[in-house]
């Protein structure tokens, strides 16, 4: 070929439409999954990146992979691999240059295809933090392939020096520990071409600003742009591989091959915290509870034990230096009885999510890591809300939509209850909300006691009759997205869930904690409770002292007893201290 003028490249691009959701063939994850699509009937295949040719001499370096596995404030190690194409033989040499330091390599290349693997440190590096913890420098990395003096060809990446790791579910970065406040995220667009690089970064700025650590990027791989942005923004990254439900045996193959290639092309970026195999790999009931089914889960998988297996495996191998998670939303089973993160929709399939933290006490393990919980809302302008026959719409309909199921909605708020569509659309934005603040609040407070983080389901609307984002698909804020906002702050006061009804002329108990996220203590701190009972009546609490830091600090029991006024009762909370004021409220009533 090297001798002709022009050439022609032909490629052939196929993408199958969502099949048997039981028996899934495709490694597209959300990108076709109907439930986080946002795009049902649309194909989103195709070639959707700029195409681009690599130049090289003689010899060419076919694959490139570096990864920090090591760092601290005497050096960061850095592991290379590069799998070259020498087609005579013969001497070759590897120069890497990195943060001023550059390091050699001589290397007797065979005739053919050669891979070399090596190690270089590099002194007293400018370590890479999240944004909470520090500052995020970068660096660049290149790679030149020379032969006889001539630099044949070279490969560049962008890189920070950090270590990250994970013990009992709770992430340590550079050895200091991080509860980490997360959030599920799409591509910004259905197809992924749609979204400009302006709107695709300003999702990654959106989740920073809400006070976030980390991203879980829910099986797929993003565009190049969000993983860049969060390198430069501080953001830790959950990185799923495209692979969610329960998988045909006939991907395994593809599946290994497919996360080989992607610590290849994303190893380098120091935002990536942890590598997940496999998403909610079981059938969904027909019937949705708060919690995995557990039964289920005791018989032998394919999916569990053999592919997701065999994909953990090669990260493990390809990729030493960060977690790798086997799947997310698996209980305890036979014969690993240890479990991984759990889905937790208190609130959204049954019960209330005031209910959790009871859960939790029963079976703590539940409250490690929570990969997913939330509740979907309606858009108040979808135009089958307008419906002269409400309540009775299709609702299956409406669910499907919005990734949901019609129960699940009903449950949220039951449209009987209400006069009008577009009223009953307002209040399933507020009952998320409601949501979202009590299970951050609770989870908050089990600080490393079990749970080492959360990831709330999910940032931004696909489509536009609603969703479970905090943002709507025009990113719009909901009132879930002030929620949000409030629960994850650095440090905040809270009291255990209120009754929606108290009994009058009853004694009530409610503990107060504050949860501090900074690590450094809160010298000196002023607490305050105030109880507002219907009848005007007030009752005051102080209490005084220091906060410890990166802890969940118990304050008191507060307890009182409201009078047979009926009415509106409200609980303000405050702490304030040297460059602190925090305050939040609850309300429920008196029967």
């Amino acid at each position: 070929m090297a001798d002709r003028d022009t050439h022609l490249l032909a490629v052939d691009v196929s993408c199958p439409r969502f099949g048997n959701p039981d028996e899934r063939t495709n490694l597209m994850g959300a990108i076709l999954d109907p439930e986080l699509s946002g795009a049902a009937g649309m194909n989103p295949g195709g070639i959707w990146r700029s195409v681009s040719l690599l130049e090289s001499g003689p010899s060419a370096i076919k694959h490139f992979r570096a990864i920090c596995i090591d760092a601290n404030a005497a050096r960061a190690r850095l592991a290379l691999r590069c799998v070259i194409d020498h087609p005579e033989g013969g001497m070759v040499t590897l120069r890497a240059t990195v943060a001023g330091h550059t390091e050699e390599l001589h290397h007797s290349a065979a005739a053919g295809e050669n891979r070399v693997e090596w190690t270089i440190d590099v002194p007293e590096p400018e370590l890479w933090w999240p944004h909470a913890l520090g500052e995020q420098p970068l660096h660049d990395l290149r790679c030149e392939l020379e032969v006889d003096g001539e630099v044949y060809d070279h490969r560049e990446r962008r890189i920070g020096f950090r270590s990250v790791r994970m013990n009992k579910w709770t992430f340590h970065v550079n050895n200091t520990r991080l509860f980490v406040k997360g959030i599920n995220h799409l591509p910004t667009q259905p197809r992924l071409a749609d979204a400009s690089p302006i709107e695709v970064i300003a999702d990654l700025r959106a989740a920073r600003d809400a006070g976030l650590d980390l991203v879980r990027l829910v099986a797929h791989i993003a565009r190049p742009e969000v993983y860049e942005a969060a390198d430069e923004l501080g953001l830790l990254i959950w990185q799923d591989l495209p692979i969610r439900g329960v998988m045909a045996r006939g991907v395994r193959g593809q599946a290994v091959r497919q996360a080989r290639e992607a610590v290849d092309l994303l190893g380098h970026h120091p935002s990536i915290a942890l590598w997940c195999a496999h998403d909610e790999p079981r059938r969904q009931p027909v019937v949705r509870l708060a919690t995995p089914p557990v039964v289920g889960q005791q018989r032998p998988s394919w999916n569990r034990a053999v592919l997701d297996t065999s994909i953990r495996r090669v990260l493990q191998r390809t990729d030493g230096s960060r977690p790798v998670v086997d799947h997310t939303d698996v209980p305890p089973h036979l014969p690993k009885l240890d479990g991984t993160t759990s889905h937790l929709w208190f609130g959204w399939h049954d019960r209330t999510a005031a209910d959790l933290g009871s859960a939790l006490a029963r079976v703590p393990r539940m409250g490690r890591f929570v990969t997913a919980f939330g509740a979907a809302t309606v858009n108040p302008s979808l135009p089958e809300l307008l419906s002269p026959r409400w309540p009775a719409l299709n609702w299956e309909a409406i669910a499907g939509a919005i990734g949901g199921p019609a129960r699940s909605l009903h449950h949220l708020v039951p449209p009987a209850a209400v006069d009008d569509g577009q009223t009953w659309a307002l209040m399933t934005q507020q009952a998320q909300a409601q949501v979202i603040r009590t299970t951050i609040e609770t989870l908050r407070r089990l600080k490393y006691r079990p749970t080492g983080g959360f990831c709330l389901h999910y940032l931004a609307d696909q489509s536009s009759a609603g969703g479970f984002g905090v943002l709507d698909h025009e990113r719009r804020s909901k009132p879930g997205w002030d929620a949000l906002i409030d629960a994850c702050r650095p440090v905040i006061i809270v009291a255990d869930p209120l009754p929606r009804v108290l009994r009058a002329n009853v004694a009530h108990s409610v503990a107060i904690h504050v949860v501090s996220d900074l690590h450094k203590p809160i010298s000196g701190a002023e607490i305050r409770a105030t109880l507002t009972f219907p009848d005007g009546r007030t009752q005051s609490s102080r209490w005084g002292g220091d906060v410890s830091g990166d802890h969940c600090e118990f304050i008191a029991d507060l307890k009182f007893t409201p009078l047979s006024t009926p009415g509106e009762l409200r609980l303000d909370l405050e702490i304030n201290a040297i460059d602190l004021a925090v305050a939040n409220t609850y309300r429920t009533s008196v029967g």
